[in-house]
């Protein structure tokens, strides 16, 4: 169902970045659909005590929303260099609320799936794995 609502191409980047989620969070995560009404519809949410990311099928189209706390915030301005520059964009022109700035990343080809992973990278370090 997912994949005919997001199209073929998307859903391969959907299934790419769950499995990186998957890899490099082993156990961590049990993603819950959550339901945002009828004027923002069902998203796929990654979360264990603070959210981790939300996954946004959109018709032919997936995206990926990451909210950065202020500790978050301060580690990718640190990173700034290192980040790609739409990245970094995306970043910039985002509203700071009282809980963060709200990034809505689209995802389209395997170099915005690796800046979402870069950035997901910087909110929660992956574990080592035995």
């Amino acid at each position: 169902m997912i994949r005919d609502w997001i199209g073929r191409e998307a859903f391969e980047h959907w299934s790419a970045l769950r499995d990186w989620i998957d890899a490099s969070y082993p156990g961590v995560f049990a993603p819950d659909w959550i339901y945002g009404g009828k004027k923002h519809g069902w998203s796929l949410r990654y979360k264990k005590s603070k959210a981790f990311c939300t996954f946004v099928p959109e018709y032919r189209a997936f995206s990926v929303v990451v909210v950065l706390g202020a500790a978050e915030r301060e580690k990718t301005e640190a990173q700034r260099d290192t980040l790609s520059p739409r990245l970094m964009a995306l970043y910039d022109e985002a509203e700071t609320y009282r809980d963060g700035k709200w990034l809505k990343i689209g995802i389209s080809s395997a170099a915005e799936r690796r800046d979402v992973t870069e950035l997901l990278g910087l909110k929660r370090p992956r574990r080592a794995i035995p």
